[in-house]
């Protein structure tokens, strides 16, 4: 039996300031140069900028900074967020991945970041990883005006570390990183939160230790980080030497054994408790229509509810279960208007609200129950598929309910936002 196994060989590749990129392309200026940041103003100065162009991070400004953080000397263009048009662009240049790479090797990270196992291609084109990575950059350049930067790795992990710290540097916007070179170049390196999935509180709490770099982590008491990390100890070990053992076809193969479906906003001010039960029920009432529309029900749903930014408290945080699976508005809204009920503090102002659908599953296992009126939730789902038939031919708002019309009431305004942001139709 043939024992050997190919050396994979992959691309992480990063659109540069994608949304603040895409704007600049639309005004006809170079986003490498030009000044520009997008967020919305509409929002008072406290709000953040969802991206910036290399031009003002040269000037020391940080990414997702608040608008009242860059300096009033400093002159550039703000452009409001257009959601939908970054998703456009996005799907554009995926068609360009395409073009070199099968959708079966490439996996989208965010909307601006993909993975790609490029082992079986570079003998087909007789390139190296590096100048296919190259080719690909040049394309989506020429195809949409959007500069990228690429990382080449022998694994998942040094793809991407190759991509946020080799690349910076690198006039081509190319990094290159086996497991030898890695320890050789990035052992040292320094802060340890550079490194992809090591985060402020990791480095944090091996700082007393006097654990800074990843080759400290090498020379470690494995014992030390197992105790402060748990099972996660080994993904931190292994990195620190450059390992990674996740390839392409395990994360395709990857399905995950419990499925949620939740929805989640920040509000725009401090609202009352009575304004914050309005928009609990607004959420619980779209979630509903969610599940109806994916044939889907749920028996566990979970609310998070933050207060205002000027409180240190904790946010209220609970559970509730109805009687049965279900995806109706009639046992839903009711259920989580109890929950909220219980967990609020009445005398805090509300700024946050998160709600889950927990362990849905599929219409056809729910159960039914002798004290639900089965009849009265026929007649519910056949209107919610009605409202979700009008949604989907004539647009979200072609129909609302009374509450939505309240003052304070959000899904008129989420009905035009992506990702809680302007789409920008």
């Amino acid at each position: 039996m043939n024992t050997f196994m190919k050396q994979r060989i992959y691309l992480c590749i990063d659109l540069k300031s994608f949304y603040a990129s895409v704007e600049c392309v639309a005004r006809g200026l170079d986003p490498m140069t030009a000044s520009l940041v997008v967020a919305d103003p509409e929002r008072t100065e406290k709000t953040i900028c969802l991206a910036i162009t290399p031009a003002l991070k040269a000037l020391g400004i940080r990414n997702r900074c608040r608008l009242f953080e860059i300096p009033k000397n400093i002159k550039y263009i703000t452009a409001p967020p257009r959601m939908q048009k970054y998703i456009d662009t996005s799907a554009d240049i995926y068609a360009v991945y395409l073009k070199y790479i099968s959708k079966e090797d490439i996996h989208p990270y965010s909307i601006d970041e993909v993975f790609m196992d490029v082992t079986d291609y570079l003998e087909l084109y007789r390139l190296s990883a590096r100048e296919l990575g190259q080719r690909i950059l040049e394309d989506v350049y020429r195809t949409t005006g959007i500069r990228a930067a690429c990382g080449v790795g022998t694994n998942l992990y040094l793809a991407k570390v190759a991509l946020d710290i080799t690349a910076k540097h690198a006039a081509d916007f190319i990094g290159e990183l086996n497991e030898k070179s890695y320890c050789e170049s990035l052992w040292n390196h320094r802060p340890l939160t550079d490194f992809w999935r090591v985060g402020s509180g990791i480095a944090r709490r091996l700082e007393p230790y006097g654990i800074r770099t990843m080759r400290d982590i090498t020379e470690a008491d494995e014992e030390l980080l197992y105790r402060l990390f748990g099972i996660d100890a080994e993904l931190l070990i292994d990195h620190a030497w450059g390992i990674e053992s996740v390839t392409m076809a395990d994360i395709k193969a990857y399905r995950s054994h419990s499925t949620c479906i939740g929805s989640g906003q920040v509000l725009s001010c401090d609202y009352s408790y009575d304004k914050g039960l309005l928009i609990v029920k607004e959420m619980m009432d779209l979630l509903c229509l969610d599940l109806v529309e994916k044939n889907l029900v749920t028996k566990s749903i979970t609310l998070h509810v933050g207060y205002s930014n000027r409180l240190n408290v904790p946010s209220a945080h609970g559970s509730a279960s109805p009687d049965v699976e279900t995806n109706s508005d009639l046992l839903l809204i009711p259920a989580v208007t109890a929950l909220y009920e219980r967990i609020v503090n009445p005398s805090y102002g509300i700024r946050r609200v998160n709600i889950t659908c927990n362990n849905v599953m599929p219409e056809e296992y729910r159960q039914y129950n002798f004290f639900v009126d089965g009849e009265e939730l026929e007649r519910s789902r056949r209107i919610q598929q009605a409202v979700i038939s009008i949604k989907n031919k004539f647009g979200k708002d072609a129909i609302l309910k009374g509450m939505n019309l309240e003052e304070g009431a959000m899904t008129r305004e989420r009905n035009h936002q992506i990702g809680g942001h302007k789409s920008g139709e």
